[in-house]
């Protein structure tokens, strides 16, 4: 079995040594059963949904255990693909449309909840990071669509990821990690723009 790819954020080198054998396992389990790659990034979403409805309902230690579910089946999913010759442009598509959608749930039910709660300033940390989290995905979209590649970024979807199960699992961690992910977000946003308007000069 491969070793997991190595994404370009701050924490792509760590996980990718941490996880190796766990990724394998869990990898060769997976190709045994013979799921593909679509029935993965859906069951993804879904847990998403459920996790998002636990953030709502005050559960946040069982919705950071749930979600780190749902990264795996996330991970996994183009793994799959890779494996079984599955890869193609549609299921990319999906893959990437069905993370920014998930993105898109976390965090506004986040913000909703601490919203409902009268954290007004933790409720817009989680807005900002919602609107800079899907910016950093839309900037790379552009690039590409203009023949740029965008693979950089110091604070990417793994971190982010991370820094959110550390939230929901930690007491009293949230408000810190809304400041990282808002903070490190755009700095990666800014990070990216600059790269795409340089390389398209």
């Amino acid at each position: 079995m491969p070793a997991p790819r190595r994404s370009e954020g701050a924490a792509g080198g760590v996980a990718q040594r941490v996880l190796a054998w766990p990724y394998r396992g869990i990898l060769a389990f997976l190709l045994w059963t013979g799921i593909y790659p679509w029935q993965l990034s859906l069951i993804s979403l879904a847990l998403n949904l459920i996790v998002g409805a636990l953030i709502i309902t005050g559960q946040w230690l069982v919705a950071g255990s749930l979600l780190i579910v749902a990264g795996i089946a996330d991970v996994l999913d183009g793994s799959v693909a890779r494996q079984r010759g599955l890869e193609s442009r549609s299921g990319a598509f999906l893959d990437s449309v069905l993370d920014r959608v998930s993105d898109a749930i976390l965090f506004s039910c986040l913000f909703w909840a601490l919203a409902a709660k009268g954290e007004t300033f933790d409720a817009a940390l989680a807005l900002v990071t919602l609107v800079v989290s899907l910016s950093v995905s839309h900037v790379r979209a552009e690039a590409e669509a203009i023949g740029l590649s965008l693979t950089e970024g110091f604070f990417q979807r793994l971190e982010r990821f991370l820094a959110l199960i550390a939230g929901l699992m930690i007491p009293g961690a949230m408000r810190p990690v809304l400041i990282l992910l808002s903070t490190l977000g755009a700095v990666t946003l800014l990070q990216r723009s600059w790269s795409a308007v340089r390389e398209a000069r």
